[in-house]
């Protein structure tokens, strides 16, 4: 990520296809102020706060546990047919944190391994070396995970006299793949985490953000009977970046300290607590605003950004296209074409790494991100990632005309 920011500050004249971050047109600073207002109402109206009370809330050291884990509860229920107790919810200083909580609360000795779906999201990987917790790949595919290679991964790992503690995956349009897991995988997944006694994972950034009318599928957690799912959730796509607030359902009984039985969600707060201390109220109000004046509808909030984002996927599908016709003497170029979310995954005829990164901002005025960052080995890797979310559709065609005459010079220069 760092030297991704580094290369921008470079060129800031470069088309940027490679930030995942949101789209930037609907942002309103006035919008800040009365979410702020209505979550302060709420809590004098509905909740019976006295107004110094309230302004204490606000102003204060919070909850470790979040001011706004109610509300998170009421949107689940609304958006996902998730039920959960509110006392199960930990708000986090973004999804970030709740990664960083839960390894750390998995962690509990070197015997200890994470299994991950690869190609991984970095901040799950980073979080996981911070913690000194392996992360053991698991096969994806085009089916969003290799049951048999997860199966054979945590079985490995026993083998070796390890404890293999979870796996992660981005069940919806992954982050970088953009792949996502059908309903049917979905439950055979669950029942292999019964059968294998491994938790899960699920990490929904961008669930809400698919380009079909349809139903969306079930997530993990809602189909989880079993409590076999750590639920991880982010408002930073959903609502608003700046604000920093995510989420984890931890709703799994454990033994603490004292061997008493009680929520996962107690033991990250414990940790949470000597990290953060608590996430800031005044951010919470925001989102929490949000939420209200929606119904805790996320779905209903994000009408105009789904819309955006399906503009922009499927205008960058369709450039992929025009730029690149399938010709038999031509080297390939391929590309996925997700059902949702921020991201397309081209392949390309030659190995992308930081180098090509850098010559192709420099010379060609386009930035993307090399794949090779979302795995852990040192292996050369023939694709990259681009993302639809932070540009306009007149930006993407003048970002594929680059792209374009980049891999046209790389294939001229290596055929030379």
């Amino acid at each position: 990520m760092n030297f991704l920011n580094e290369v921008s500050e470079r060129y800031p004249a470069a088309v940027s296809l490679a930030a995942g971050r949101p789209y930037e047109e609907f942002f309103d600073l006035a919008a800040v102020h009365r979410h702020l207002d209505t979550f302060h109402r709420h809590l004098v109206d509905d909740l019976g706060h006295r107004p110094e009370q309230a302004r204490r809330l606000l102003l204060q050291y919070g909850r470790t546990k979040g001011i706004v884990h109610h509300l998170i509860a009421r949107n689940l229920a609304v958006d996902e047919g998730i039920t959960v107790d509110p006392e199960d919810v930990v708000v986090t200083v973004g999804c970030q944190e709740a990664m960083f909580l839960v390894l750390r609360a998995l962690r509990a000795g070197p015997t200890d391994v994470l299994l991950a779906v690869a190609p991984t999201y970095v901040g799950l990987t980073g979080a996981a070396r911070l913690v000194d917790l392996p992360v053991w790949p698991v096969a994806g595919g085009s089916a969003g995970v290799d049951l048999a290679d997860l199966a054979a991964q945590v079985r490995r790992a026993r083998a070796a006299g390890l404890r293999p503690r979870a796996c992660y995956l981005m069940p919806d349009f992954a982050n970088p793949s953009g792949v996502s897991i059908d309903t049917a995988h979905r439950q055979r997944l669950l029942d292999l985490a019964a059968q294998e006694d491994l938790l899960l994972l699920e990490d929904n950034p961008y669930g809400l953000f698919h380009i079909d009318d349809g139903p969306r599928p079930p997530t993990l957690k809602a189909l989880d009977t079993g409590r076999r799912v750590v639920y991880l959730g982010s408002f930073a796509k959903t609502v608003l970046p700046g604000a920093r607030v995510g989420y984890v359902v931890a709703d799994q009984r454990v033994a603490g300290a004292d061997g008493r039985v009680g929520p996962l969600a107690d033991q990250l707060a414990m940790i949470k607590s000597m990290v953060t201390v608590n996430t800031s109220p005044i951010a919470q109000a925001v989102i929490g605003g949000r939420l209200l004046e929606h119904g805790c509808s996320l779905v209903a909030a994000n009408n105009r950004e789904r819309s955006a984002y399906t503009r922009n996927l499927r205008h960058l599908v369709a450039g992929l296209t025009r730029r690149f016709p399938d010709q038999p003497d031509q080297p390939a170029v391929r590309w996925t074409v997700p059902a949702g979310g921020f991201f397309v995954v081209v392949t390309v005829p030659f190995p992308v790494d930081d180098a090509l990164l850098d010559r192709s901002a420099r010379d060609h005025g386009v930035l993307w991100t090399p794949m090779a960052h979302f795995y852990d080995d040192t292996a050369p890797v023939c694709a990259l990632r681009l993302s639809v979310s932070a540009v306009t559709p007149e930006q993407i065609d003048v970002g594929l005309d680059r792209l374009a005459a980049l891999i046209t010079d790389e294939l001229t220069r290596r055929a030379g």
